[in-house]
Protein backbone atom coordinates (compact mmCIF):
# COMPACT_ATOMS: atom_id res chain seq x y z
CA UNK A 1 0.00 0.00 0.00
CA UNK A 2 1.16 3.51 -0.79
CA UNK A 3 -0.36 6.74 0.49
CA UNK A 4 -0.76 9.57 -2.04
CA UNK A 5 -2.07 13.14 -1.91
CA UNK A 6 -4.68 13.25 -4.68
CA UNK A 7 -5.35 16.97 -4.45
CA UNK A 8 -4.27 19.81 -2.15
CA UNK A 9 -4.13 23.57 -1.72
CA UNK A 10 -2.61 25.93 0.82
CA UNK A 11 -4.72 26.92 3.81
CA UNK A 12 -4.64 30.58 4.89
CA UNK A 13 -5.50 30.19 8.58
CA UNK A 14 -5.42 26.42 9.10
CA UNK A 15 -3.60 23.32 7.90
CA UNK A 16 -3.43 22.70 4.15
CA UNK A 17 -6.39 21.04 2.45
CA UNK A 18 -5.39 17.52 1.43
CA UNK A 19 -7.32 14.69 -0.18
CA UNK A 20 -5.48 11.44 0.51
CA UNK A 21 -5.70 8.22 -1.45
CA UNK A 22 -4.44 4.72 -0.63
CA UNK A 23 -3.18 2.72 -3.58
CA UNK A 24 -2.91 -1.07 -3.79
CA UNK A 25 -1.16 -2.97 -6.57
CA UNK A 26 0.31 -1.79 -9.87
CA UNK A 27 -0.84 -1.69 -13.48
CA UNK A 28 -4.23 -0.98 -15.01
CA UNK A 29 -6.38 1.57 -13.18
CA UNK A 30 -9.00 -0.99 -12.25
CA UNK A 31 -11.08 0.36 -9.36
CA UNK A 32 -11.42 3.66 -7.51
CA UNK A 33 -13.45 3.69 -4.28
CA UNK A 34 -14.43 7.02 -2.75
CA UNK A 35 -16.06 7.67 0.61
CA UNK A 36 -17.17 10.99 2.05
CA UNK A 37 -17.63 14.13 -0.04
CA UNK A 38 -19.73 15.79 2.67
CA UNK A 39 -18.79 16.77 6.18
CA UNK A 40 -21.33 14.56 7.97
CA UNK A 41 -20.67 11.32 6.07
CA UNK A 42 -18.97 9.52 8.95
CA UNK A 43 -20.26 6.07 8.00
CA UNK A 44 -18.81 6.45 4.51
CA UNK A 45 -15.33 7.24 5.89
CA UNK A 46 -15.63 4.34 8.34
CA UNK A 47 -16.51 1.85 5.58
CA UNK A 48 -13.46 2.96 3.58
CA UNK A 49 -11.22 2.54 6.64
CA UNK A 50 -12.41 -1.07 7.02
CA UNK A 51 -11.90 -1.66 3.32
CA UNK A 52 -8.34 -0.32 3.45
CA UNK A 53 -7.61 -2.66 6.36
CA UNK A 54 -8.91 -5.67 4.39
CA UNK A 55 -7.05 -4.71 1.20
CA UNK A 56 -3.78 -4.42 3.15
CA UNK A 57 -4.23 -8.03 4.25
CA UNK A 58 -5.16 -9.14 0.74
CA UNK A 59 -2.08 -7.43 -0.73
CA UNK A 60 0.21 -8.82 1.98
CA UNK A 61 -1.11 -12.34 1.32
CA UNK A 62 -0.49 -12.06 -2.44
CA UNK A 63 -4.22 -12.17 -3.22
CA UNK A 64 -4.23 -9.01 -5.33
CA UNK A 65 -4.18 -10.14 -8.97
CA UNK A 66 -1.15 -8.80 -10.85
CA UNK A 67 -1.70 -6.02 -13.38
CA UNK A 68 -4.43 -4.27 -11.37
CA UNK A 69 -4.36 -1.19 -9.16
CA UNK A 70 -7.00 -0.13 -6.64
CA UNK A 71 -7.37 3.36 -5.18
CA UNK A 72 -9.35 4.08 -2.00
CA UNK A 73 -10.08 7.72 -1.07
CA UNK A 74 -11.79 7.79 2.34
CA UNK A 75 -12.63 11.50 2.35
CA UNK A 76 -12.77 14.21 -0.32
CA UNK A 77 -13.78 17.02 2.03
CA UNK A 78 -11.75 16.91 5.27
CA UNK A 79 -12.29 20.62 6.08
CA UNK A 80 -16.06 20.15 6.42
CA UNK A 81 -15.63 16.95 8.45
CA UNK A 82 -13.35 18.80 10.87
CA UNK A 83 -16.03 21.40 11.65
CA UNK A 84 -19.00 18.99 11.48
CA UNK A 85 -20.67 20.84 8.61
CA UNK A 86 -22.30 18.89 5.75
CA UNK A 87 -21.39 21.35 2.98
CA UNK A 88 -18.47 23.69 2.27
CA UNK A 89 -18.04 26.02 5.22
CA UNK A 90 -17.68 29.32 3.33
CA UNK A 91 -20.53 29.26 0.79
CA UNK A 92 -22.49 26.12 1.76
CA UNK A 93 -21.96 24.50 -1.64
CA UNK A 94 -21.96 20.75 -2.21
CA UNK A 95 -18.85 19.21 -3.79
CA UNK A 96 -20.99 16.35 -5.11
CA UNK A 97 -22.91 18.87 -7.22
CA UNK A 98 -19.75 20.29 -8.82
CA UNK A 99 -18.44 17.48 -11.04
CA UNK A 100 -16.60 17.28 -13.37
CA UNK A 101 -15.39 20.52 -11.80
CA UNK A 102 -13.63 23.61 -13.10
CA UNK A 103 -10.00 24.27 -12.16
CA UNK A 104 -10.40 28.06 -12.46
CA UNK A 105 -13.76 28.25 -10.68
CA UNK A 106 -14.94 28.55 -7.08
CA UNK A 107 -13.24 26.48 -4.38
CA UNK A 108 -15.61 23.49 -4.50
CA UNK A 109 -15.43 23.47 -8.32
CA UNK A 110 -11.63 23.33 -8.07
CA UNK A 111 -11.75 20.50 -5.51
CA UNK A 112 -14.12 18.51 -7.73
CA UNK A 113 -11.87 19.12 -10.75
CA UNK A 114 -8.74 18.13 -8.83
CA UNK A 115 -10.30 14.89 -7.57
CA UNK A 116 -11.94 14.00 -10.88
CA UNK A 117 -8.78 14.53 -12.91
CA UNK A 118 -7.12 11.80 -10.82
CA UNK A 119 -9.97 9.27 -10.81
CA UNK A 120 -11.75 9.63 -14.17
CA UNK A 121 -9.69 6.97 -15.95
CA UNK A 122 -10.52 4.02 -13.70
CA UNK A 123 -12.45 1.12 -15.21
CA UNK A 124 -14.80 0.88 -12.21
CA UNK A 125 -15.84 3.66 -9.85
CA UNK A 126 -17.52 2.96 -6.51
CA UNK A 127 -18.82 5.73 -4.26
CA UNK A 128 -20.12 5.21 -0.74
CA UNK A 129 -22.91 7.77 -0.89
CA UNK A 130 -25.52 9.26 1.43
CA UNK A 131 -29.13 10.32 1.01
CA UNK A 132 -30.22 13.94 1.38
CA UNK A 133 -32.55 13.15 4.30
CA UNK A 134 -31.51 11.84 7.73
CA UNK A 135 -32.50 8.24 8.18
CA UNK A 136 -31.75 4.57 7.66
CA UNK A 137 -31.66 2.81 4.30
CA UNK A 138 -31.80 -0.76 3.10
CA UNK A 139 -28.33 -1.57 1.66
CA UNK A 140 -28.41 -1.00 -2.08
CA UNK A 141 -26.41 -0.20 -5.21
CA UNK A 142 -27.57 2.82 -7.23
CA UNK A 143 -26.80 3.71 -10.82
CA UNK A 144 -27.79 6.72 -12.88
CA UNK A 145 -29.73 5.87 -16.04
CA UNK A 146 -27.36 7.52 -18.50
CA UNK A 147 -27.50 4.82 -21.15
CA UNK A 148 -24.13 3.54 -19.91
CA UNK A 149 -25.40 1.74 -16.80
CA UNK A 150 -24.69 -1.99 -16.45
CA UNK A 151 -27.27 -3.80 -14.31
CA UNK A 152 -25.57 -7.19 -14.43
CA UNK A 153 -22.34 -5.68 -13.10
CA UNK A 154 -24.29 -4.05 -10.27
CA UNK A 155 -25.68 -7.45 -9.29
CA UNK A 156 -22.10 -8.61 -8.68
CA UNK A 157 -22.06 -6.73 -5.35
CA UNK A 158 -24.67 -9.10 -3.95
CA UNK A 159 -26.62 -6.37 -2.11
CA UNK A 160 -30.40 -6.72 -1.66
CA UNK A 161 -31.36 -4.08 -4.24
CA UNK A 162 -30.04 -2.53 -7.43
CA UNK A 163 -31.76 0.85 -7.84
CA UNK A 164 -31.89 2.58 -11.23
CA UNK A 165 -32.29 6.34 -10.93
CA UNK A 166 -33.41 8.64 -13.74
CA UNK A 167 -31.13 11.70 -13.39
CA UNK A 168 -32.70 15.06 -12.65
CA UNK A 169 -30.97 18.24 -13.86
CA UNK A 170 -28.92 18.66 -10.65
CA UNK A 171 -27.85 14.99 -10.76
CA UNK A 172 -25.79 15.67 -13.89
CA UNK A 173 -23.18 17.38 -11.69
CA UNK A 174 -22.68 14.35 -9.40
CA UNK A 175 -19.65 12.09 -9.38
CA UNK A 176 -21.65 8.98 -10.34
CA UNK A 177 -23.14 10.64 -13.42
CA UNK A 178 -19.85 12.08 -14.64
CA UNK A 179 -17.95 8.85 -14.05
CA UNK A 180 -20.43 7.16 -16.39
CA UNK A 181 -20.19 9.92 -19.00
CA UNK A 182 -16.39 9.45 -18.98
CA UNK A 183 -17.00 5.71 -19.59
CA UNK A 184 -16.30 4.44 -16.09
CA UNK A 185 -18.74 1.80 -14.82
CA UNK A 186 -19.97 3.72 -11.78
CA UNK A 187 -21.89 2.54 -8.73
CA UNK A 188 -23.14 4.32 -5.62
CA UNK A 189 -23.39 2.07 -2.57
CA UNK A 190 -25.73 3.03 0.25
CA UNK A 191 -25.22 1.37 3.62
CA UNK A 192 -27.72 1.92 6.42
CA UNK A 193 -26.60 5.25 7.89
CA UNK A 194 -24.71 8.51 7.42
CA UNK A 195 -23.94 10.42 10.63
CA UNK A 196 -24.05 7.32 12.85
CA UNK A 197 -21.69 4.36 12.58
CA UNK A 198 -23.56 1.17 11.73
CA UNK A 199 -20.97 -1.60 11.99
CA UNK A 200 -23.19 -4.33 10.58
CA UNK A 201 -24.07 -2.53 7.35
CA UNK A 202 -20.51 -1.14 7.10
CA UNK A 203 -19.17 -4.69 7.08
CA UNK A 204 -21.82 -5.62 4.53
CA UNK A 205 -20.61 -2.76 2.31
CA UNK A 206 -16.98 -3.92 2.60
CA UNK A 207 -17.91 -7.51 1.80
CA UNK A 208 -19.97 -6.35 -1.19
CA UNK A 209 -16.98 -4.48 -2.66
CA UNK A 210 -14.60 -7.40 -2.07
CA UNK A 211 -17.13 -9.78 -3.62
CA UNK A 212 -17.34 -7.51 -6.68
CA UNK A 213 -13.54 -7.32 -6.97
CA UNK A 214 -13.32 -11.11 -6.71
CA UNK A 215 -15.94 -11.71 -9.40
CA UNK A 216 -14.13 -9.26 -11.68
CA UNK A 217 -10.87 -11.18 -11.02
CA UNK A 218 -9.10 -8.23 -9.40
CA UNK A 219 -8.58 -9.90 -6.02
CA UNK A 220 -8.77 -13.45 -4.74
CA UNK A 221 -11.41 -13.41 -2.04
CA UNK A 222 -13.83 -15.99 -0.68
CA UNK A 223 -16.44 -14.99 1.84
CA UNK A 224 -19.56 -12.98 1.14
CA UNK A 225 -22.12 -14.96 -0.90
CA UNK A 226 -24.62 -12.09 -0.98
CA UNK A 227 -28.18 -11.78 -2.25
CA UNK A 228 -29.74 -12.27 -5.64
CA UNK A 229 -30.30 -8.55 -6.12
CA UNK A 230 -33.74 -7.25 -7.00
CA UNK A 231 -33.72 -4.46 -9.59
CA UNK A 232 -36.09 -1.54 -8.98
CA UNK A 233 -36.44 1.94 -10.45
CA UNK A 234 -36.32 4.83 -7.96
CA UNK A 235 -39.46 6.38 -9.49
CA UNK A 236 -41.42 3.35 -8.26
CA UNK A 237 -40.57 3.96 -4.60
CA UNK A 238 -43.65 4.95 -2.58
CA UNK A 239 -43.24 7.95 -0.26
CA UNK A 240 -45.27 7.90 2.95
CA UNK A 241 -45.44 11.47 4.25
CA UNK A 242 -46.47 13.21 7.44
CA UNK A 243 -49.79 15.03 7.33
CA UNK A 244 -49.15 16.63 10.72
CA UNK A 245 -46.12 17.89 12.65
CA UNK A 246 -45.18 16.30 15.97
CA UNK A 247 -43.19 13.61 17.74
CA UNK A 248 -42.54 10.55 15.56
CA UNK A 249 -42.79 7.00 16.92
CA UNK A 250 -41.73 4.46 14.28
CA UNK A 251 -42.94 0.87 14.59
CA UNK A 252 -41.01 -0.70 11.67
CA UNK A 253 -37.40 -0.81 10.46
CA UNK A 254 -35.71 -0.80 7.07
CA UNK A 255 -35.88 -4.18 5.38
CA UNK A 256 -39.20 -5.07 7.04
CA UNK A 257 -42.02 -6.49 4.96
CA UNK A 258 -45.24 -4.58 5.60
CA UNK A 259 -48.83 -5.17 4.53
CA UNK A 260 -51.35 -2.72 3.14
CA UNK A 261 -53.02 -0.88 6.02
CA UNK A 262 -50.33 -1.86 8.55
CA UNK A 263 -49.49 0.86 11.07
CA UNK A 264 -45.94 2.12 10.43
CA UNK A 265 -45.76 4.98 12.93
CA UNK A 266 -47.65 7.46 15.08
CA UNK A 267 -47.27 11.22 15.12
CA UNK A 268 -48.25 12.74 18.45
CA UNK A 269 -48.83 16.27 19.72
CA UNK A 270 -45.60 17.43 21.45
CA UNK A 271 -47.61 19.17 24.21
CA UNK A 272 -50.52 16.78 24.89
CA UNK A 273 -49.36 13.36 23.54
CA UNK A 274 -52.58 13.17 21.53
CA UNK A 275 -52.22 11.02 18.39
CA UNK A 276 -52.38 13.39 15.43
CA UNK A 277 -51.73 10.86 12.67
CA UNK A 278 -51.64 7.09 12.39
CA UNK A 279 -49.23 6.42 9.55
CA UNK A 280 -50.16 3.36 7.50
CA UNK A 281 -48.71 1.44 4.55
CA UNK A 282 -50.47 2.20 1.30
CA UNK A 283 -49.82 -1.33 -0.05
CA UNK A 284 -47.77 -4.48 0.52
CA UNK A 285 -44.13 -3.41 0.36
CA UNK A 286 -40.59 -3.50 1.76
CA UNK A 287 -39.38 -0.60 3.91
CA UNK A 288 -36.44 0.93 2.01
CA UNK A 289 -36.04 4.11 4.06
CA UNK A 290 -36.95 5.15 7.60
CA UNK A 291 -36.76 8.79 8.68
CA UNK A 292 -34.48 9.24 11.68
CA UNK A 293 -35.63 12.12 13.85
CA UNK A 294 -37.80 12.42 16.96
CA UNK A 295 -39.66 15.30 15.29
CA UNK A 296 -41.53 15.05 12.00
CA UNK A 297 -42.63 18.16 10.14
CA UNK A 298 -45.63 18.34 7.87
CA UNK A 299 -45.00 16.71 4.47
CA UNK A 300 -41.77 15.03 5.65
CA UNK A 301 -41.09 11.73 3.87
CA UNK A 302 -41.25 9.33 6.82
CA UNK A 303 -40.81 6.11 4.85
CA UNK A 304 -39.98 5.04 1.32
CA UNK A 305 -41.43 1.71 0.32
CA UNK A 306 -40.57 -0.69 -2.48
CA UNK A 307 -43.82 -2.29 -3.73
CA UNK A 308 -44.03 -6.06 -3.35
CA UNK A 309 -42.76 -8.59 -0.84
CA UNK A 310 -39.21 -9.85 -0.22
Amino acid sequence: MTEEVIYSFKGLYRDDFRVKGYKFGEGEKSVCILGSLRGNEYQQIYVCSLLISELKKIEANGQLVKGHSIMVIPCGNPYSVNIKKRFWSIDNTDINRMFPGYDLGETTQRIAAGIFENIKDYKYGIQFASFYMPGYFVPQVRMMKTGNENVELARQFGLPFVVLHKPRPFDTATLNYNWQIWETDAFSIYTSSTEKIDKISAKQGVNAVLSFLSKEKIVEYHGFAGYKSRVVESEKFLSIRANEAGFLESLVKVGDNVMKGQVLAYITDPYTSEILQTVKASQDAIVAFEYDSPIAYKNTALFKLIPGRW
